[in-house]
C-alpha cells in the first residue's frame, strides 16, 4: 500500500488539476449543459463545484496561515449550493476561467507549505491542513470522473484507489466487514462485523463502487459464504460538512 504524505501529496494534486485542465479542453459550449454522471448535475454544476471546492480549500488555508479557522464554505451548505446552482450556468469561457483561477490558488497555498504547516489545524472536518489537501485530491479526481468526458474510474490510480478504501471504510454498515479482493492485488478488509461479505474485482471497479460511481470494467462480484450475493448497500459518504447531504462527494 502506498501511504500518501504531506511529501508526495503535492505531486498528486497537480496530477489531479491538469486532468481536470485536459479535459476543459475537450468540452465546447453545448457540452456544459450536457447531463454529467451525477444524477441531476449538468457538467455545468460539477464545475461550479470544482470551482467552489477549490476556493474553499484555499480559504482554509488562508485562515490556518493566520492561526485561525473558518467555515469550509461561504454560507454553510446553503452558501455552498446556491452558488452552485448559480454558477451552473455560465459560458465554458467562465467555467474555465473560474475553475483554472480557483484549482491555481489552491495549488499554490498547498505548494507554498513547509513541513510543519500541512499539521495545521483547520475547520474542514476538525482535521489538519494535510486532510484539506487529500479532500481537494479526492474532490478533484472523482469529480474530473464525474464530467463523463472518457476519463473514469478506470483511470484511477491504485493509490488513490487504495486511499479510497480508508477513507470510505466509514460506509461499511456495522453489521459487515468487507474482504476487498482486488484482481492481482493483496486483500484488504475493511470494517469488522460479524457477517464476511467478499468483493472481487479489478481495483478501480471496487474503489468506484465504494464511492457510490458505476464501477467501468464491470468486473465486481461479491461472494458470501461462498455463495454470490448482491452488492450490499452502503452507508452515506462521510460527511466533512455537519449538514452536507452525504452521499455523494
Amino acid at each position: 500500500m502506498t501511504l500518501i504524505t504531506a511529501e508526495t501529496l503535492p505531486a498528486e494534486l497537480h496530477k489531479a488539476a491538469g486532468n481536470v485542465t485536459r479535459l476543459l479542453t475537450k468540452m465546447d459550449e453545448s457540452s456544459v449543459t450536457e447531463p454529467s454522471e451525477l444524477p441531476g448535475w449538468t457538467r455545468g454544476h460539477v464545475l461550479a463545484h470544482l470551482a467552489g471546492i477549490a476556493n474553499a480549500m484555499a480559504r482554509q488555508l488562508e485562515y490556518a496561515r493566520r492561526g485561525e479557522k473558518i467555515e469550509l464554505y461561504d454560507g454553510g451548505m446553503e452558501g455552498r449550493t446556491k452558488a452552485i446552482n448559480l454558477a451552473a450556468g455560465h459560458s465554458l469561457d467562465q467555467h474555465t476561467a473560474s475553475v483554472t483561477t480557483a484549482v491555481d490558488s489552491a495549488l499554490a497555498a498547498f505548494d507554498a507549505l513547509d513541513s510543519d504547516g500541512w499539521q495545521v489545524r483547520i475547520s474542514y472536518r476538525d482535521g489538519t491542513v494535510l486532510d484539506g489537501g487529500l479532500a481537494l485530491w479526492r474532490e478533484l479526481t472523482i469529480h474530473a470522473s464525474d464530467l463523463g468526458l472518457g476519463f473514469g474510474p478506470e483511470t484511477w490510480s491504485r493509490s488513490f484507489c487504495e486511499h479510497l478504501f480508508d477513507f470510505l471504510t466509514a460506509r461499511v454498515p456495522g453489521e459487515y466487514k468487507f474482504v476487498l479482493q482486488p484482481t492481482g492485488l493483496p486483500p484488504r478488509t475493511l470494517g469488522s462485523g460479524g457477517t464476511s461479505i467478499a468483493i472481487t474485482g479489478m481495483i478501480t471497479d471496487i474503489a468506484a463502487w465504494l464511492a457510490g460511481r458505476e464501477p467501468s470494467l464491470g468486473s465486481l462480484r461479491a461472494t458470501a459464504a461462498a455463495d454470490g450475493v448482491d452488492l450490499p448497500e452502503l452507508l452515506p459518504w462521510p460527511a466533512g460538512v455537519p449538514t452536507e447531504p452525504p452521499t455523494r462527494a
